[in-house]
């Protein structure tokens, strides 16, 4: 994970507009960045979890393969307070790494380098019988705070920066700082997983079952498919959740509106998915789930993913409210996004209150334009 590489060129200087109307022209032609991916906490965790079932050596290994972030030690106590309500907050990236084999599936030079091109806070509501889920648009200008990245360089604030800056510049720990910040939400854990991961768990769970309600041609993630039902491999989930040019308005938004579909569709087949047929179908999934997945110190052992996934195991897709931080187009740059402040403010204090997000929070904002397109 680099931790000193600076945001990507073209990130503007100062913070656009925060008005509260939808306006800005849409994101058309535009040279695609090689994109994150994303997987939900349950269903990373439930496989996981699965695999704890084992002992001795398998469950040794499997442990093994788990890296983790102490994120409490990192930010200390100047963070927002936990609900204390049963509730829980979820952090979850996928990382944009341009080493190892990640290489050949991100593209670009191996200079180290890692962007959260993904990001979604998971809200787990009292009771753990349902979820609302935020997904944070990479591209949104934000107020990053001061940061220290894992070698303990200290990085000064920064305004109007895009989001995705503040993992590249501190890694998990600046991210979940900067989430915390914007959100005045305390992240009670941390998941991060990468492109190989991804890819090859697709594979191993036998592929993801969705439908296209019309053809997606788009030649930067190498994703083609004609209008119908699809059980998509590796390669092809990874190329929906990076694809943009394809569909709707081929913004950052439109490919956010196509990941949440994929996340309720992967949700389904895992909840189906046979892995007691097989010890060594079981096996090879954990193992695969634990070498891709980063997560907070916190859920660092098979066995605190075991008891944290038991809590989840009651969430199905039809439980899931998925919508975007309110955002609008920035006048000043149609590739970037600014939020609309005081619909944000309304999300984050129904997550605050443990309450459902409230409808008028997310009409009239930017969308993408690509809802529908994919459906589980």
């Amino acid at each position: 994970m680099s931790a000193e590489h600076t945001p990507e060129p073209g990130t503007p200087g100062q913070t656009g507009p925060t008005g509260e109307h939808d306006s800005g022209p849409r994101h058309r032609g535009r040279r695609s960045r090689r994109k994150g991916l994303l997987i939900t906490a349950w269903t990373a965790a439930g496989i996981v979890a699965l695999g704890g079932t084992g002992a001795g050596y398998l469950y040794f290994k499997l442990n093994g393969n788990i890296k983790s972030v102490d994120i409490d030690q990192a930010l200390g106590t100047d963070r927002p307070t936990k609900a204390g309500n049963g509730s829980e907050n979820i952090l979850v990236l996928g990382s944009d790494t341009r080493s190892g084999s990640n290489r050949r599936l991100g593209g670009g030079t191996d200079d180290g380098s890692a962007r959260s091109d993904t990001a979604m806070i998971i809200h787990v509501h009292e009771g753990h019988k349902r979820a609302s889920v935020v997904s944070l648009p990479r591209d949104t200008l934000i107020d990053r705070p001061a940061c220290t990245d894992p070698q303990g360089v200290r990085h000064d604030p920064a305004n109007g920066v895009m989001f995705n800056s503040a993992y590249t510049t501190g890694g998990a720990a600046c991210a979940v700082k900067t989430v915390e910040s914007i959100t005045g939400l305390r992240m009670d854990h941390y998941l991060e997983v990468d492109f190989a991961g991804f890819e090859k768990l697709i594979d191993e769970l036998g592929g993801v079952r969705v439908t296209t309600t019309e053809a997606i041609d788009d030649p930067e993630s190498h994703l083609r498919l004609t209008a119908g039902t699809h059980r998509l491999d590796g390669k092809q989930a990874l190329g929906l959740v990076r694809t943009r040019h394809g569909v709707g308005d081929g913004s950052d938004l439109g490919r956010i509106q196509l990941q949440q579909a994929f996340v309720k569709a992967l949700v389904t087949q895992v909840k189906h998915v046979g892995l007691f047929t097989s010890p060594k179908k079981l096996y090879d999934l954990a193992d695969t789930a634990t070498k891709a997945v980063t997560t907070d110190s916190d859920l660092g052992t098979v066995n605190a993913l075991m008891s944290f996934v038991n809590g989840l195991k009651g969430i199905s897709a039809s439980k899931m409210h998925m919508v975007t931080m309110p955002v609008r187009y920035d006048p000043a740059d149609p590739n970037r996004v600014v939020v609309l402040r005081t619909k944000a403010q309304q999300v984050w204090t129904a997550l605050k209150n443990d309450e459902p997000v409230p409808a008028a929070a997310t009409e009239g904002n930017a969308t993408g334009e690509a809802a529908g397109i994919v459906t589980p």
